[in-house]
């Protein structure tokens, strides 16, 4: 989720792990992203990262109905040895609790785009991890090959690096799922100029925050007034209501954006349908497809902000796709503390609009 730093029945998850499942194929119906602890440790300490999420909150994702974890990591960090060994273990913590884990390299600071040496540490980080991940159960352990790869306007020199990294990769996993994604921040449109590759055992990610205005409440832009933006209002996007929450607003450009956003008609129909371009992706190439990252800012109003995950979630589900919340410990999701408490409670309301438990 760097871009957007700048900044939701039985049948129908049935449908979503159908959509990724098959024999051998890891369970991806229903995930979390955990976001800082091995992205943005408060300390390196190998004992507070040992011990920064419990096996008690581990076993809780689990019962409410979760089934993977997508893992940020730095790179960077993870060149240490010593640290390594931490997050290999950590991850076959998760794995013992029942949870499928998506290692997804988040590096800070790399300009894959223009910066050779930053694609040979890329390249470096999968060679060490592959072979470190190979001792893990083979279902459970899901690489993906880069968070948000951006390679604007530049489709093919994103997917030729990619399918350099799968070729590295797959010297040490030949056969265990690898998760790939198109260029332009991993979004639908980046997915789309996409040419699927010849290979089985891979699945394709996909990240969803439109509208920005709405779930990051337009954070691309300084100077806004926030707190009349968390008043918006969804679905009614084209109503009464949205026009009188922009009138609310104190400065002209945070209304001229308010009545944009209200001019756009964005609701259940529209995200079904913005999703739905994925799926037929999907069924077109014979491929699969999880919704890697979705989510809305705690700040906006509750009724909007549970309506949209609850569309999202219920959209994915309904036309094939796992999906995860950005995230576990991340203002557009549960907004736990990193780390978190030894037995942090989950919010009903939100687990409810994700169809939890």
């Amino acid at each position: 989720m760097r871009r957007r730093d700048l900044l939701g029945a039985i049948p129908a998850l049935a449908g979503a792990r159908s959509a990724i499942g098959g024999t051998g194929a890891p369970p991806l119906g229903r995930g979390i992203n955990i976001t800082g602890w091995f992205r943005f440790p408060s300390s390196r300490d190998p004992a507070a990262l040992r011990t920064w999420l419990s096996d008690a909150a581990l076993g809780d994702l689990r019962r409410v109905g979760f089934d993977f974890v997508r893992l940020a990591v730095d790179p960077a960090l993870l060149e240490d040895d010593t640290i390594r060994a931490v997050f290999l273990s950590s991850v076959r913590r998760m794995q013992e609790a029942g949870l499928t884990v998506v290692v997804s390299p988040h590096p800070s600071g790399w300009q894959l785009e223009s910066n050779p040496r930053d694609r040979t540490r890329l390249e470096r980080f999968w060679t060490v991890m592959a072979s470190a991940l190979r001792p893990l159960d083979p279902v459970r352990t899901v690489p993906e090959i880069l968070n948000e790869p951006v390679f604007p306007h530049d489709p093919a020199t994103w997917q030729a690096l990619q399918r350099g990294l799968l070729a590295i990769i797959r010297q040490s996993l030949p056969d265990r799922t690898v998760m790939l994604t198109g260029h332009d921040w991993g979004s639908i449109t980046g997915l789309l100029g996409l040419q699927p590759e010849a290979d089985r055992h891979v699945v394709y990610s996909v990240h969803f925050y439109d509208p920005v205005e709405l779930t990051a409440l337009a954070a691309y832009r300084p100077g806004l007034d926030r707190h009349a933006l968390a008043r918006l209002p969804f679905p009614d996007t084209g109503t009464p209501a949205c026009r009188q929450a922009a009138d609310g607003a104190v400065d002209e450009g945070t209304r001229e954006l308010m009545r944009y956003f209200c001019s756009l008609g964005w609701d259940r129909q529209r995200v079904d349908q913005s999703i739905g371009r994925a799926a037929a992706w999907a069924r077109q190439h014979q491929a699969k497809v999880v919704m890697g990252e979705f989510g809305a800012s705690e700040q906006l109003n509750q009724p909007s902000r549970l309506a949209w995950l609850r569309a999202v979630r219920g959209a994915c589900e309904e036309q094939g796709l796992g999906w995860a919340l950005w995230g576990y410990d991340d203002v557009m999701g549960f907004g736990l503390s990193r780390p978190p408490p030894s037995r942090p409670k989950l919010d009903p309301a939100l687990l409810n609009a994700l169809g939890l438990a």
